[in-house]
């Protein structure tokens, strides 16, 4: 396979440190060996979610099989969900909501903007069903960084849950699970973290779990049920369950990416992507381009959207930028589809070389694609 530098929305380049653990030999899915690395991921994942709940995993699958037994857990028929849509994975959301027989409540702004405290507020007051209130932190699809602050507590004052989509934030963007109230976030191995695809961090809270325990009926799933997983994760400190075949390999990978990123520590994680997001941006409008979301305190420092100038294919920078430098930018997502590019500064590829070294590719790519007379 080429060696390639992947900078679009996920997933991103791993680290070479990564790769290497994957090379350990297999051992059984119940061997003490790998139950203690089970638990030591565990205790990673606290760190990195800034929780102290046991309810702590790493799901077998990637972001969406996370996503997936969030839902299949904790939404029952007919629980009303607020969903905050304002890209593609709120539209996800409502889809898996009505799969298990909830009903969303839809919560709408055009792409490229976030929901105000106020409006959430707005619409618990008008539904006083809602047992959940769902909101991406950032939106990989438009480019958005979805503020938290106050929202746990609002939540929670209606008699709720606050549910928090942080795939592409968790180890890159500050948030803090147990000081923010969030009782259900889900994430990905691929993305911010640099391991491979296939394990897919989920942390609930004690609330959460005594929602789980009080359903009417089982959750709809074997394969996801947190009743049945925590008794292969030791929620409950009995001799470990057989549920599945634990993806061996997979840990291996994911336990050295949470191990990197306590060496470096979160603060200065977050800092670091801060710093090489901020120094995309700058070089993007150098090269007199636009930013889709305008208020930069807004802006996922992740994924950015970039807006594809008029009379420039999009698919034509991208595939130069690929073909000349193996270097990948992705297409738009949802409403943003054959708006934007979409440019992943995540993990291994937050620093100042990667960046310049892909605005240069850009460069390149534009200076070949662009309307002579908009150069």
């Amino acid at each position: 396979m080429p060696i390639k530098t992947l900078m679009g929305p996920g997933p991103s380049t791993a680290y070479p440190r990564i790769l290497e653990a994957a090379k350990q030999p297999l051992v059984g899915h119940l061997h003490p060996e790998f139950v203690k690395l089970m638990s030591d991921v565990q205790d990673q994942l606290r760190y990195t979610f800034q929780t102290e709940s046991k309810y702590t995993i790493a799901i077998s699958g990637t972001g969406h099989a996370a996503m997936e037994a969030a839902v299949a857990n904790f939404v029952e028929p007919d629980d009303h969900v607020l969903v905050g849509v304002n890209g593609i994975w709120g539209e996800r959301m409502c889809d898996l909501v009505q799969r298990y027989l909830g009903v969303p409540v839809r919560m709408v702004k055009p792409g490229g903007e976030v929901f105000t405290t106020e409006e959430i507020e707005a619409e618990l007051k008008r539904d006083e069903r809602i047992k959940l209130v769902f909101l991406t932190h950032g939106e990989s699809s438009t480019g958005t960084l979805q503020p938290i602050e106050g929202i746990g507590d609002l939540v929670h004052s209606h008699g709720a849950l606050f549910f928090l989509d942080t795939v592409c934030t968790l180890g890159c963007v500050p948030f803090n699970v147990g000081s923010q109230g969030i009782d259900i976030t889900y994430s990905g191995s691929q993305k911010c973290l640099g391991a491979p695809p296939g394990s897919s961090p989920l942390t609930v809270s004690q609330g959460a779990m005594e929602k789980l325990r009080s359903r009417k009926q089982p959750p709809f799933t074997y394969y996801f049920d947190l009743n049945l997983l925590g008794e292969y994760w030791g929620f409950n400190d009995n001799p470990r369950w057989y549920h599945h075949t634990g993806m061996v390999t997979n840990m291996y990978t994911l336990r050295e990416a949470l191990s990197i990123l306590q060496e470096e520590g979160l603060e200065k994680a977050w800092d670091r992507h801060r710093q090489a997001a901020e120094r995309l941006w700058a070089g993007l409008e150098a090269l007199g381009l636009e930013l889709f979301v305008q208020n930069p305190e807004l802006r996922l420092p992740t994924v950015t959207t970039v807006k594809v100038p008029e009379g420039v294919d999009w698919k034509d920078v991208s595939g130069h930028m690929m073909s000349k430098y193996k270097i990948e930018i992705s297409g738009g997502l949802g409403p943003t589809a054959g708006k934007v590019w979409r440019i992943g500064i995540m993990g291994y590829n937050a620093g100042p070389q990667q960046v310049n070294r892909l605005l240069q590719a850009l460069k390149d790519a534009l200076d070949l694609y662009k309307p002579k007379a908009e150069l």
